[in-house]
């Protein structure tokens, strides 16, 4: 409250403030700064940037913790830290992943501001558009459990389509040698681009872009027959938005 009422007094309409906990991957987490500040910059003008506070983790120990299926241990880990962004001043959380969101509830305990779940705004996103059956690429994990799709379909009454097993390997894999590491491999988007049409074929009338680092390989203009949902950039501006709502009324 004493930032604010010191702001108000300067003549500048204060922002929230964002806790981002990110690093899963950093390669995504930078694009969420980027694309975060610039929304601020364009709707607001001027110098403006927004206030947010970062915990970037070491991705290589949240890595071991998904492929042994230590759950609850990355969930307590990234509730910790949530709320440690709390403490800081964070009026929200965003957790700069798909993945993770699977231990959303572990934040959502821990925290008693609000966690601004991916999911939320790539579905609204989806129904402002009018879709009904969406194609979901991501991690296996992603893909192939309930934590992401169960969302989709229960909130925003959804039928989700993901690509077959051996497609799923592919995506998964990609991933996690390529992606993450910043590496972009022609050779690698036309087995995306080869994927995303599998999944129009059997019906997909949109592509969700369901791991943050999916956007630096597939473009839009690479898929032509299927609205692309990239969800770094709908999360991104989504939160900004949340963040700027007092100063754009």
């Amino acid at each position: 409250m004493e930032r604010l009422s010191s702001l108000q007094r300067r003549g500048v309409t204060p922002l929230r403030v964002i806790g981002l906990l990110g690093g899963m991957s950093w390669e995504s987490s930078a694009l969420y700064y980027q694309i975060i500040n610039r929304e601020v910059q364009e709707k607001l003008g001027g110098v403006r940037s927004m206030p947010c506070n970062m915990y970037s983790y070491d991705f290589g120990e949240i890595e071991v913790l998904q492929k042994e299926g230590r759950w609850d241990e990355a969930g307590e880990l990234l509730g910790n830290m949530a709320a440690g962004l709390e403490a800081t001043g964070a009026d929200a959380i965003v957790l700069c992943t798909n993945t993770m969101h699977k231990v959303a509830d572990h934040i959502e305990k821990r925290c008693k501001v609000p966690l601004l779940h991916i999911v939320d705004f790539t579905g609204e996103k989806i129904q402002d558009a009018g879709l009904q059956k969406i194609g979901l690429l991501g991690t296996r994990f992603t893909m192939t459990e309930g934590f992401y799709k169960q969302r989709l379909i229960d909130r925003y009454g959804l039928e989700v389509l993901i690509p077959n097993d051996e497609d799923i390997e592919v995506v998964h894999r990609i991933i996690y040698d390529e992606l993450v590491k910043g590496i972009i491999r022609d050779e690698s988007r036309a087995e995306y681009i080869r994927i995303v049409n599998r999944l129009v074929d059997e019906g997909a009338q949109g592509i969700i872009l369901g791991c943050t680092e999916i956007g630096s390989l597939l473009r839009p203009e690479d898929v032509e027959n299927s609205q692309v949902f990239d969800t770094t950039e709908l999360h991104a501006k989504g939160a900004a938005a949340w963040a700027m709502e007092l100063a754009l009324c």
